[in-house]
């Protein structure tokens, strides 16, 4: 599904999205495809929701938005240190 497809199902609504096809240019990572995990009101419900994802299956990419935004970039932010579970 593309972005312009959930804005309109979804109108002023927070998403639980999966990237389904993105790619990766100066550290600028554009979702091309994408299909809808879950929808929110607010951002606690949100981020509950994106951690119980995660948790489940760390190896999705998964992100948080918000259906007003226009496009959906993320920033690249690369983790080089030791993580603790």
């Amino acid at each position: 599904m593309k972005w312009s497809d959930i804005t309109r199902i979804y109108p002023n609504r927070l998403v639980l999205i999966e990237a389904l096809k993105a790619t990766s240019q100066n550290r600028i990572r554009t979702i091309e495809e994408m299909s809808v995990v879950q929808e929110y009101s607010d951002s606690k419900e949100a981020w509950e929701g994106y951690k119980a994802y995660h948790k489940d299956d760390p190896s999705r990419e998964l992100y948080i938005f918000h259906t007003s935004r226009e496009i959906v970039e993320v920033v690249e932010e690369f983790f080089s240190g030791v993580r603790q579970h």
